[in-house]
């Protein structure tokens, strides 16, 4: 199987293909999660659900929906060839998982959670936390290619 196959020009690598179908399939997710379960498909509020930090859905639909995000990943990874991983190490993921963490309780929530569902809903909180998280990774891939330390390249 092999990776749909677009081109934007600019950017040989980029694959909206993949980006769309992936999108659609994360949409659904979401969808479904809402109308099937009633609940938001945050990653956060899941997760803290898992670890017993909050309510919502039940604990082993939880869990298997946080099992199923890394496992789904290498299904599709294996059967395009898999994908290379290049990792920073333990520590700088330890560390980083904590301030995400601790991000997402001041936020009153993830990424997935605010720009997917958040949004779609017309949330006036997550259009704001959408927004920040935008400006946010928009000013430090800026700042670290003004520092040389090239991002996107």
């Amino acid at each position: 199987m092999t990776p749909i196959a677009l081109s934007l020009p600019g950017f040989p690598d980029a694959a909206p293909g993949a980006g769309l179908a992936g999108g659609i399939l994360i949409g659904l997710a979401a969808a479904l999660m809402l109308l099937g379960l009633g609940r938001i498909a945050g990653i956060s509020g899941i997760t803290a659900r898992v670890v017993g930090l909050g309510g919502g859905i039940d604990r082993a639909a939880a869990v298997a929906f946080l099992v199923g995000l890394p496992v789904g990943a290498a299904i599709i990874a294996m059967a395009q060839g898999g994908l290379p991983a290049n990792f920073a190490g333990p520590i700088p993921l330890i560390i980083a998982g904590l301030l995400v963490g601790i991000g997402t309780r001041l936020g009153s929530g993830c990424t997935s959670g605010h720009g997917v569902c958040g949004v779609s809903r017309l949330s006036t909180r997550s259009l704001v936390a959408t927004g920040t998280f935008m400006v946010a990774g928009i000013a430090t891939v800026a700042i670290m290619n003004a520092l040389g330390l090239e991002v996107l390249s």
